[in-house]
């Protein structure tokens, strides 16, 4: 990285780092910060530019924190930083750090913009997702079920987004990030049983996302050893075995 981008870097830090403030990890006294620094970390690793990697420090900037708008990280980090930051927030127009539209609403339009985007936006829209199913999937081993009581969605309907957002991120991505989404979203589904098949249909690039009794499937405990013939079988292509 040249010094002028690591000067850059490190402005962006400062700036996420004020702006993100004392904000922790939804249902934890983990701070914020952990998650946008591991996502700029990724982008990195994963063969991503100086842009890239300030969009990872301040992708949920516009979505978590109060005053911070598109325009200002235009001004202080330049178009591209801006445009990538604002290709990986869900908000919906209106939406506000303290006011957003409900979850679902969200999540589909996300999904609907994410299957347009182009690589660079797809790159740190992967990170940000695989740092938040490696967090997730730790969290679920270590404490079981009440993990996903902290989010404002049933068990069925995380596991259909996440498998929508691999569906969506296509095959551009780079071969070890794309490899390591699939191992996470296939042990995620030994967590969360999939719902009726019948809800599970229809949309593009994914499941349709499960609503009414089905919706409220329980998670279960994975056997030992199970996760691991899940990554096997996700590095091999197979369908992975059931949990049950």
């Amino acid at each position: 990285m040249l010094a002028r981008d690591r000067a850059r870097f490190a402005a962006a830090l400062r700036f996420a780092l004020a702006a993100h403030g004392g904000q922790k990890r939804k249902g934890t006294e983990i701070p914020y910060a952990s998650h946008f620094v591991q996502v700029a970390g990724l982008v990195l690793e994963h063969g991503g530019d100086a842009d890239q990697a300030i969009a990872g420090l301040l992708h949920d900037s516009l979505e978590d924190c109060p005053g911070v708008t598109e325009a200002e990280l235009r001004r202080r980090f330049g178009r591209e930083v801006a445009r990538l930051v604002r290709g990986t927030t869900d908000l919906l127009a209106g939406d506000t750090p303290k006011r957003r539209s409900p979850w679902l609403r969200r999540k589909r339009a996300f999904l609907a913009r994410l299957r347009r985007q182009d690589a660079r936006v797809r790159l740190v829209s992967g990170c940000d997702k695989l740092a938040n199913l490696r967090s997730l999937l730790a969290d679920l081993h270590a404490e079981g079920a009440p993990t996903l009581a902290r989010f404002g969605s049933t068990p069925a309907q995380i596991r259909w987004y996440y498998e929508s957002v691999r569906a969506a991120l296509g095959r551009g991505l780079p071969k070890r990030l794309a490899r390591d989404l699939d191992v996470l979203v296939a042990e995620l589904a030994l967590f969360v049983p999939r719902a009726d098949a019948a809800a599970a249909r229809g949309s593009r690039g994914g499941s349709a996302p499960p609503s009414g009794p089905d919706a409220e499937t329980p998670l279960i405990r994975a056997r030992p050893g199970a996760a691991r013939a899940r990554r096997r079988s996700a590095r091999r292509g197979a369908r992975a075995p059931s949990a049950r």
